[in-house]
């Protein structure tokens, strides 16, 4: 009874998961203010002509497209069947295959893939061990994992402990996405899985917004967290201003008046062992 309990909660996290990044218009933060990231998580990799690659929660496919474009065998895979069409749209003809997939379960062989690959993607599985083990089991022995994440210190790491006290409390056993960008955590999960892992810090200058409150109005309406987040307080407008408030004055701190905010990442690459 205590399994099919627990598959059954699996389930609706799931579907919470699936509906939350269909929120909104996740496609535009990753073209319009996070496009950099793909290619630089794909130079990484050092992507070859004829590679096996898989993208897991691919979205939209900021690093499945510039993947494909090198000449690779691309796997897009994720979560949320909205997100895999908008990229299919915008592929421009390339054949990469897009495929719902749950990064804590992906559908694939042990091995099947000489990359994976993922773009401030796999942090946001529940479930950081389930999900390590995952990028490992599928990929062949002496290929390349790479990941690059948000940090907990960097700009996106600090919304979302500034949302934190406004959201929905997380799912038991949920660990804070951020964590996939301490690269101390993302050692501890690929383990003995991996060898010759390398990992750098660096920042996204991100000059999409021309102020605060724009930084605040386009997250509001596009990125599914923050959306959330709101519907989450909708019925208590005080604690709408004081998230409004919060976030202004954090986008602020990071430039945001400026035109030009820098936005921290960790981006982790090492050799299946």
């Amino acid at each position: 009874m205590s399994t099919q309990v627990d598959v059954q909660a699996d389930q609706a996290l799931k579907a919470k998961h699936r509906a939350l990044w269909a929120l909104g218009d996740y496609p535009a933060v990753a073209g319009e203010v996070i496009a950099a990231l793909g290619p630089a998580l794909v130079a990484a990799a050092d992507i070859k002509q004829g590679q096996r690659v898989l993208d897991v929660a691919a979205g939209s496919g900021n690093a499945a497209v510039p993947a494909a474009r090198a000449g690779a065998q691309v796997v897009a895979s994720d979560l949320t069947p909205e997100l895999l069409e908008t990229g299919r749209r915008r592929a421009d003809g390339l054949p990469i295959r897009w495929e719902v997939g749950d990064a804590e379960a992906l559908p694939y062989a042990d091995g099947e893939f000489d990359t994976v690959l993922s773009c401030v993607g796999v942090m946001f599985a529940p479930h950081h061990q389930v999900a390590a083990d995952e990028l490992v089991r599928v990929c062949r022995r002496g290929g390349t994992i790479a990941v690059l994440s948000w940090t907990p210190a960097g700009f996106i790491g600090q919304m979302f402990a500034v949302m934190k006290p406004f959201a929905p409390p997380p799912p038991l056993g949920a660990q804070p996405p951020p964590l996939w960008g301490d690269e101390q955590h993302v050692r501890a999960l690929l383990g003995d899985g991996v060898a010759q892992v390398q990992a750098v810090t660096a920042s996204l200058e991100v000059d999409r917004f021309g102020s605060a409150q724009e930084f605040l109005t386009f997250f509001k309406t596009c990125y599914g967290p923050t959306i959330a987040t709101y519907r989450h307080i909708a019925a208590e407008p005080e604690r709408v201003a004081a998230l409004d408030q919060a976030l202004i004055e954090l986008a602020r701190r990071y430039g945001a008046d400026t035109g030009r905010m820098p936005w921290e990442y960790l981006l982790l690459r090492a050799s299946r062992a």
